[in-house]
């Protein structure tokens, strides 16, 4: 049996526009294509895209997705591959969601004895779930600074990495209440914690107004930012969006 394109979009949720784009780059060439020009899909072709769809919700990029697909690895194999994958990413989430109902518990409760954040308990539970290598693979779509934060983190002792993960979850959860405080994204105590984000990412590699901006809509689009963002506020990823793309406007431009 075969499927017209637009009947694979439908099913799949995926544009014919994408499943064209695939073809061209050869991720996913369709069973046929008649006279007519129309593109024709078969079971084998539809059991391909699922891998490429798991692959894409896993934040594997299109030329990683092609290269492990052109192993040709047995068809059971690479499901199970993807699904040893999203029980991995399903667990980490879960420990990332814990430890951020257990920072906000702390914080709640040391706001009522007036205790700072540096000084929650067991800090080492801020960052559970969230792992160097994390954050260093969500930086894949901007390459040049995915490649000085790798070479950073691979000079860093674990107290330093410890620091760093300490410093972005304090930023963001200054930012949270900023929010939760009413105080526009744009507005100079938003700007300033803003700075201070923008001044720990030149510690590696000054990053372009183009490049700020679009870090700071992976905050939304990036669905492993997104939910940690989330997580803490819901909001808090547009928030951070906002406030990026107003400094980058104001300050970098």
């Amino acid at each position: 049996m075969e499927w017209p394109i637009a009947e694979v979009a439908r099913m799949s949720g995926v544009t014919a526009r994408t499943l064209r784009h695939y073809d061209e780059i050869g991720l996913l060439p369709p069973a046929r294509i008649a006279l007519s020009g129309h593109r024709y899909y078969e079971e084998p072709q539809l059991l391909r895209l699922q891998q490429i769809l798991v692959l894409r919700a896993l934040g594997v990029g299109l030329p990683e997705i092609g290269r492990i697909l052109a192993e040709r690895v047995d068809e059971v194999e690479a499901l199970r591959g993807h699904h040893r994958r999203l029980l991995a990413e399903r667990d980490r989430l879960d420990a990332l969601a814990a430890t951020l109902s257990r920072t906000i518990a702390e914080l709640e409760e040391s706001r009522k004895d007036g205790r700072s954040v540096t000084t929650i308990n067991r800090p080492e539970n801020l960052f559970e779930g969230v792992q160097p290598s994390q954050y260093e693979e969500n930086m894949r779509d901007f390459p040049e600074l995915a490649e000085e934060v790798g070479r950073r983190a691979a000079t860093m002792g674990p107290a330093e990495a410890e620091a760093g993960h300490r410093r972005r979850t304090e930023q963001m959860i200054r930012l949270a209440e900023l929010m939760a405080a009413g105080i526009p994204a744009d507005a100079e105590p938003a700007q300033d914690e803003i700075d201070a984000q923008y001044r720990t990412l030149s510690e590696m590699r000054a990053a372009s107004a183009d490049e700020f901006q679009a870090i700071g809509r992976s905050c939304v689009d990036n669905e492993v930012w997104r939910t940690a963002y989330e997580a803490i506020a819901p909001g808090l990823a547009a928030y951070q969006r906002d406030a990026m793309e107003a400094y980058a406007t104001r300050r970098l431009s």
